[in-house]
Formats: structure tokens, C-alpha cells, sequence
């Protein structure tokens, strides 16, 4: 890059990256709560959450700030969707399909686990996390998991929104992730 066009670049607030141009105010975090990472955890641990008692859960209002629910189009994978369909191709259609699980339950409770990792550039992001959980259904039934999660991130005016998902899960015994839950009390 020549001198000049380097100090107009930075004078005018705009970083050149792979020929786009990006005004620095637009940029997302990169560190902190607001980072991908960390939106990743509480994305499982508070978005997903439901406490005994808690309000219906509606996709649109409680996951927000995790989608882009203008342009809620991507890539949505979860083979622990309810239903016959695990991929979707529109966030809201994917957010939808979990009320009724949510619904039916009196709560769904997470822990994280191990193998949690990210990697950040100017504008898109890729997260990796490991978590437990627990659906206990009004039904009487509960199911133990155990799962991973990663999740591709778009800078969107200055906030990182999901447009790619995937996350396995498999069911595991109550006992074998009790000691998640265990490291969670001892921390609160």
C-alpha cells in the first residue's frame, strides 16, 4: 500500500482487508462479552436455558441478539432438532422448531464442558464449545446429553450475529455429566 493512501486509510477511520472496505465503527468485538467466544457460552447457557417457571419460550424475542432475524438466512444444523428435520436453511424456521420442545418442558438446564475455542478475524468468526444438558419433561421423563456445538459468526453493524450452526448431541446417563453441574454450583 503507498504512504499516501495508508495515511488517508487511517485519517478516515477505514481499514483496507482482501480489497473490502470496512469503517472501523462497524467493526464487532473482538475481546470481552460481546466477542464471539463468549457470545457462544451464554448463548447456550442463558439463550437455551429455561428455569422452572420461566416465560414461553419465543425464539424471536428470548435468541435476538444471537441471529439476524431480518435476514435470517445460513446454515443450521442440530441432530438433536425435535422433529424429522435437522437442517434449515432460515434461522427463524430453525428457532421455531424448538418451542415445542421448550414448551414441553419444565426445564432445560446446561453446564459447559471442555474444548472450547475460537477463531477471530476482522469481520467473521468461528467458535467451538462443549456443553451438557438436561430436558426435564412435564411429561416425567428426563434426558441427559451431552453435546458440541460450533458456530460461524458475521459481523453485522458492529454485532455478531450466527449465519452458520452445527451441533451434535447424544444421550448420556444423568451420572456422567453430574460433575458439570457440580463445577457450575461451586463457581456461583
Amino acid at each position: 500500500m503507498k504512504p499516501t493512501l495508508l495515511k488517508l486509510t487511517v485519517l478516515l477511520g477505514v481499514t483496507v482487508f482482501s480489497g473490502h472496505l470496512y469503517a472501523d465503527e462497524q467493526s464487532c468485538d473482538q475481546n470481552g462479552y460481546n466477542a464471539p467466544l463468549e457470545l457462544h457460552k451464554h448463548w447456550i447457557m442463558e439463550g437455551w436455558e429455561k428455569q422452572e417457571g420461566d416465560p414461553e419460550f419465543v425464539f424471536a424475542e428470548k435468541m435476538n441478539l444471537y441471529y439476524d432475524l431480518e435476514q435470517p438466512e445460513g446454515v443450521f444444523f442440530d441432530n438433536f432438532a425435535p422433529g424429522e428435520i435437522q437442517l434449515f436453511d432460515n434461522a427463524l424456521v430453525y428457532g421455531r422448531n424448538w418451542e415445542g420442545l421448550q414448551a414441553e418442558a419444565s426445564s432445560v438446564l446446561h453446564a459447559l464442558t471442555e474444548g472450547h475455542s475460537e477463531l477471530v478475524g476482522g469481520e467473521v468468526a468461528s467458535t467451538t464449545i462443549g456443553f451438557v444438558g438436561t430436558i426435564d419433561r412435564r411429561a416425567g421423563s428426563i434426558i441427559p446429553f451431552k453435546g458440541r456445538s460450533q458456530i460461524g459468526w458475521d459481523c453485522d453493524n458492529g454485532q455478531w450475529k450466527i449465519r452458520q450452526e452445527l451441533n451434535y448431541a447424544w444421550i448420556v446417563t444423568r451420572e456422567e455429566i453430574a460433575h458439570y453441574y457440580d463445577a457450575l454450583e461451586a463457581v456461583q
